[in-house]
């Protein structure tokens, strides 16, 4: 099935990267990524704010009690209640209470401070990586664009060919008729009609195959017509991609930026060791069903509901778990060897940039060179078809050297679009090297 057609709509280069860039899916999620984040921060912030705790309980229960310590077990055991009594009593009554908590963290060694920039950090890194993976991704939209139109043009090239070997195939059909070509010829000519079809059927294949491609890029998988614009009119300015700097290019930034988020981290983790000093206030009421003065017990919903006393308790108090320090020592350390991998990550794509940029700098040189050349290969070619075409209709040579010179002239038109085509896929090599599409983009605007 074939989604695009010959009214479909024409778009340039930078249609299709806007469209990209608004439609598809990968470049979305990340965007939801970086928001992601910047509520980070914001909870990251709201670390200074006070803690304020509300409860309100109805409990059914005895109250019996008796003098000495317990464990609460990490609140895993029931708060004894009650007065001391010789006997325990086994009827229950209800009871009531509620509680207002209020806790704030007014000093932790920066702790909070630290979260917060280690929040900063990771949305650096996170709107890094939407920075990326937009770069790649119109790298990879202008590449599969100039693929489409090279293939285009094959396939208009291949359909010429066939055609040609058409108009030969009459001429030597008419003739064997007459009987001045002898049946051979025929079967020959037929051959080459059959081997330009094929060719001409695995451009097509060639097309659509990069057309679906670039549609998938787009995000939108609809029909497209591709303005060739100066791809194939003219070759890029040699003098204005020249660029050696890598440093800046979205890849060598985000790792950058992993190896700054690393170290905010293991600050973070760090601070966690020390302790933190709290102001605290706290107010509550409580009922019960067991009268506080004569030790009464009713056992009605009413009765203990409603408040018999009240409280308030207000202070500070400095809490510090030295027992965690190992942990944290080790969560430090893991973190130190997180920045340390990232280092060396860096170093590693700053290599590969550097012989990318290397190679496609001698990439788009060479392909300057035979760019330059093919149109020359193209034109002998056409005097050598022409001439043997002139000598076969006279006789002076035999149709295996007529069929040489349409396979050269064949090849030639072909090399000389894809020659083209070579040298501004190296330029968008040369881009993507030094993370700078602008190179690419400022020659066909």
């Amino acid at each position: 099935m074939q989604c695009f057609s010959a009214t479909a709509q024409t778009v340039n280069l930078n249609q299709a990267l806007e469209t990209g860039k608004a439609n598809y899916p990968g470049l979305k999620a990340r965007q939801h990524n970086v928001r992601s984040a910047e509520k980070k921060v914001a909870s990251a912030r709201a670390s200074y704010l006070p803690d304020l705790n509300l409860q309100h309980q109805y409990t059914y229960g005895t109250g019996n009690n008796v003098v000495g310590p317990y464990y609460s077990n990490n609140g895993t055991t029931i708060n004894p209640s009650g007065g001391d009594r010789e006997e325990n009593i086994t009827k229950g009554a209800f009871g009531t209470l509620s509680t207002a908590i209020l806790e704030w963290d007014v000093f932790s060694f920066g702790r909070v401070k630290a979260d917060i920039i280690a929040a900063k950090a990771e949305e650096q890194t996170v709107n890094l990586e939407y920075e990326n993976e937009l770069f790649q991704h119109q790298i990879r939209i202008a590449d599969a664009y100039l693929l489409v139109l090279i293939n285009q043009r094959l396939k208009e090239t291949q359909r010429h060919n066939l055609e040609r070997a058409e108009a030969f195939k009459k001429a030597i059909d008419a003739a064997t008729i007459s009987g001045l070509r002898a049946g051979v010829d025929s079967s020959l000519a037929n051959a080459e009609v059959a081997r330009a079809r094929i060719q001409l059927l695995e451009a097509e294949k060639n097309e659509r195959s990069q057309l679906y491609k670039l549609a998938e890029l787009t995000g939108e998988v609809k029909d497209l017509n591709l303005d060739s614009m100066v791809f194939f009119s003219r070759l890029p300015n040699p003098q204005s991609y020249l660029q050696n700097d890598i440093t800046q290019t979205p890849l060598l930034r985000l790792y950058q930026s992993q190896t700054e988020l690393s170290k905010q981290r293991a600050i973070a983790i760090k601070r966690t060791f020390y302790p933190t000093f709290t102001l605290m206030g706290a107010a509550w009421g409580r009922g019960s069903g067991v009268s506080n003065k004569t030790g009464e017990y009713r056992t009605d919903f009413s009765s203990g509901t409603q408040y018999q006393v009240y409280n308030y308790m207000f202070g500070a108090a400095v809490r510090w778990n030295i027992g965690n320090y190992f942990q944290v020592r080790s969560d430090y350390l893991s973190q130190n060897f997180q920045q340390k991998r990232y280092e060396q990550l860096y170093k590693e794509q700053q290599l590969k940039l550097t012989r990318q940029l290397r190679e496609s700098d001698m990439q788009f040189q060479l392909s300057m060179e035979q760019a330059k050349v093919a149109p020359l290969q193209l034109q002998a070619a056409q005097a050598g078809f022409r001439q043997a075409e002139s000598r076969y209709a006279s006789g002076l040579t035999d149709l295996p050297t007529f069929t040489q010179s349409l396979v050269t002239l064949n090849r030639a038109e072909t090399d000389r679009y894809i020659a083209y085509i070579n040298a501004w896929r190296s330029l968008l090599q040369e881009a993507a090297s030094t993370g700078d599409l602008s190179i690419f983009l400022n020659q066909v605007q």
